[in-house]
């Protein structure tokens, strides 16, 4: 989402497709991660005072419309630790979908995504996801 709402483009319109056809899921967790990571960006100056601003506002709308979940299972499938918080999400929510440019996330297979519960997410990159969801219009 970070990427969507500060930069626009593919994962914009990716995002902007999610909400339309899937629940958004988040955990405390992740709000807080949410709550963090705008001031961090604009503090190391990896983003404008337009784009935090756009971030923010894009941060708060999604989480309007999303749905808060309580993970009951702390998972340990990712390279980074850190990411692993987000299919603790998906699997608490029952998602089906998790869109993300994250290479670490992304690295996650199938198999090991079966093995903990999880066998019918997948994990996109935004432009596979917009791909798929042209083919599913």
């Amino acid at each position: 989402m970070v990427s969507a709402f500060a930069f626009g483009g593919i994962p914009a319109r990716a995002v902007e497709d999610v909400v339309a056809r899937h629940d958004l899921l988040f955990s405390r967790a992740l709000l807080t991660e949410y709550r963090a990571v705008p001031a961090e960006l604009l503090a190391r100056r990896k983003i404008t005072a337009v784009q935090w601003r756009a971030l923010v506002a894009g941060i708060a709308a999604a989480v309007a419309v999303g749905r808060v979940v309580v993970p009951r299972k702390r998972l340990q499938l990712c390279r980074d630790p850190g990411d692993d918080m987000l299919l603790d999400v998906c699997l608490a929510g029952r998602a089906d979908v998790l869109v993300t440019g994250d290479a670490d996330l992304l690295s996650v297979d199938a198999e090991q995504l079966r093995a903990v519960g999880l066998a019918s997410l997948r994990i996109l990159t935004p432009r596979a996801y917009l791909a798929g969801a042209r083919e599913r219009m």
